[in-house]
């Protein structure tokens, strides 16, 4: 897998802070908890705008980037596997979670186990 991160629109930290209403020290709870998946970009952790509707963290995420860690992805694999095309879904995953897919796309993430 290419260590170059997925084209998306980045948020950082502080971004999130004010989009979430949330304290920083919360924003890095999410996280660290895998309930929000950052990864680091020229140092700074950043998370795609695609993990973010209405204000909240996508509620589907935080299953599939559980069943993603239990199949021994890293941070950097799990964030490519989810903005990146895949076949089976005729979809990037994250985009099949954000129409509503979720069992469709825990189904693909459980098999890669």
């Amino acid at each position: 897998m290419t260590s170059a991160l997925p084209t998306a629109t980045w948020l950082t930290v502080p971004d999130l802070v004010d989009l979430l209403g949330l304290s920083v020290s919360k924003v890095r709870t999410l996280i660290d908890d895998k309930e929000l998946l950052g990864v680091r970009r020229d140092g700074i952790v950043v998370v795609p705008e695609d993990f973010i509707r209405d204000g909240k963290v996508l509620a589907e995420l935080r299953g599939t980037l559980t069943l993603l860690m239990d199949a021994g992805f890293s941070d950097n694999e799990a964030m490519h596997w989810l903005l990146e095309a895949d076949d089976s879904l005729a979809a990037r995953p994250i985009d099949a979670l954000r129409a509503g897919r979720k069992a469709e796309v825990r189904r693909i993430a459980q098999a890669l186990a």
